[in-house]
């Protein structure tokens, strides 16, 4: 699958096969986040994959939501340093983990980690350095719902020079 045609029809994914993922497609997902843009390379990433069950249990648990999480046979938690710019960073990282993912033919879910009360318990849960924050978890795994959400036309999600109105007159 070519990067257009993974961009254009990658979608959030909230249930799976409960297939086991091998470890070098999941090493292969990671390090695209890895290679992700960063400010002055600063690379602020970590990332921890929780593939055991009651882990991702009780990570569920933690979260209070995204049961999903139980299903998913791949749970990939990303951290990063306080540092400029780590939110765009880890931005990047966690979107290059989604699209990755969809060009292996797995599917995935980016659940919200940084700033929720649920962070530093998530953060103990997986013995993270007390130097890293949590930015994002990403469950994983073989697809088994086809979403095809409605997406908002180009046309009213773009102007031309300045902001114009939806009909594009100035």
């Amino acid at each position: 699958m070519d990067a257009h045609e993974c961009m254009r029809t990658r979608r959030t994914i909230r249930a799976y096969e409960e297939t086991p993922l091998s470890r070098a497609m999941i090493e292969e997902i990671v390090d695209c986040g890895r290679l992700a843009a960063t400010a002055m390379n600063n690379q602020p990433w970590s990332f921890v994959v929780v593939q055991e069950v009651a882990a991702r249990a009780r990570l569920q648990e933690i979260l209070g939501h995204a049961e999903f999480l139980r299903q998913a046979p791949c749970c990939i938690v990303i951290f990063h340093r306080e540092i400029d710019f780590a939110v765009e960073d880890a931005s990047a990282a966690t979107q290059n983990i989604l699209n990755a993912a969809w060009a292996h033919g797995l599917g995935s879910c980016w659940i919200a980690g940084r700033g929720m009360d649920y962070a530093p318990r998530v953060a103990e849960l997986l013995g993270a350095p007390k130097d890293l924050r949590l930015f994002a978890l990403v469950s994983l795994g073989r697809p088994a719902e086809n979403p095809q959400p409605e997406k908002r036309p180009l046309s009213e999600q773009l102007s031309w020079e300045r902001f114009s109105e939806p009909s594009g007159d100035l």
